[in-house]
């Protein structure tokens, strides 16, 4: 036995459809299919890519994550091959994306919230990458 890969992320919102903006309209995330309880929509999955998904389940009592609150789920990253264009985009369409920088794992890297509040992580990997070269990173110490 082993592990292939994440199968999913989940998620809960107040707001499917603004959820569905989000993933949809400013990510590129396409409907895979939904979750329908007597008749409503109540959820759906996103195809990321091939096996790899995010689900979002109808939470009407979910309200947005406060900055520096603890929360079950710390941030999820998604990879992208234009993040100069991803965060323009989210900028231009009201959200508030930190400004892009090198990360420590030699990969351009921004954050923004969804409209639950859920914390995102974007990565446009570079040949220096440690996700492709393998190589260790070196934290600044505390």
């Amino acid at each position: 036995m082993s592990i292939k890969a994440i199968a999913h992320v989940c998620l809960r919102c107040a707001d499917l459809n603004a959820a569905l903006r989000f993933y949809r309209d400013m990510l590129g995330i396409e409907p895979q299919f939904n979750f329908i309880r007597n008749g409503a929509l109540t959820g759906f999955y996103l195809k990321v890519a091939d096996g790899m998904y995010v689900e979002i389940f109808e939470a009407p009592d979910v309200s947005g994550v406060q900055h520096n609150q603890a929360a079950p789920l710390s941030h999820f990253c998604l990879q992208t091959d234009d993040i100069k264009g991803l965060r323009q985009k989210l900028a231009d369409n009201g959200y508030e994306p930190t400004e892009i920088l090198m990360g420590a794992d030699r990969s351009w890297q921004f954050w923004v919230r969804d409209p639950a509040g859920i914390r995102m992580e974007f990565h446009e990997y570079t040949p220096e990458s440690s996700q492709i070269t393998g190589q260790d990173v070196e934290l600044a110490r505390r």
